[in-house]
Order: structure tokens, then sequence, then C-alpha cells
């Protein structure tokens, strides 16, 4: 069934109801847009609709950059982990090992998360 999405620069009809949805997460269509199914006549608010209402929104601010920061993180421990792993002191090789298991952990982490939600293809 095709939908027609009312925004303020003019309406636009999509194939299904999926559509308007990639269209909602990637940030073409907002919630106060007006959407309505082609057949019917009553136009309710995007973010009304269940199915967008349940979408991820795109990200904005440093969230939209990505995981940055945990990457970011990461090197810096890393860093600090190989330096304490070539000191003489056995107590602090052990802390830079363990320094480095959390490192790597927190890859680990990055990895999937990126895998799961790979970025947008524009």
């Amino acid at each position: 069934m095709r939908y027609v999405v009312r925004t303020p620069d003019g309406e636009l009809t999509y194939p299904s109801l999926g559509d308007v949805e990639r269209a909602y997460t990637q940030g073409l269509v907002d919630p106060d847009d007006e959407v309505r199914e082609e057949s019917s006549e009553l136009w309710r608010k995007a973010g009304s609709l269940p199915v967008l209402a349940r979408a991820r929104r795109p990200s904005a601010g440093l969230a939209a950059r990505g995981q940055w920061l945990a990457v970011a993180g990461s090197v810096a421990l890393g860093v600090l982990a190989l330096t304490l792993v070539l000191k003489d002191s056995w107590s602090l090789r052990i802390v830079g090992i363990v320094l480095a298991l959390v490192v790597s952990s927190i890859l680990t982490r990055v990895t999937f998360k990126a895998f799961k939600h790979p970025p947008s293809q524009e």
C-alpha cells in the first residue's frame, strides 16, 4: 500500500510503510510531518505512527560521529598498558596486562556495535 508524506516543502509518495520508515530513520521525514495511506483522507503526524515511533532517529551532535570516544580512550589506555608492561616491576607489568585486557574488551564491544549498526549509505 502506498503512503503519502506531507512536509512543509511538499508531498512525497512512498511505495510502502517500510520505505517511509527508512526515510524517517534517515531524517528525511520528521515527526511533525503528516502521513496518510493513499486510499485514506486521514492525515496523521509521523511521530504518532507506532512503526515510526519505534524507529531510531538519526543521532545529532557528538553521538552522530560514532564511537570515537571509546576508540580514543582505548588508544590512550593501550599506550598506558604498553608502557606499564615494559617497566621492570612485576606489579606494574600485571597492571599493564589487566589494562590491555580492558582495552581488548572495549574494542570488542565497539566492533560488535559497529557490525550491528553499520553506517548509512549516502
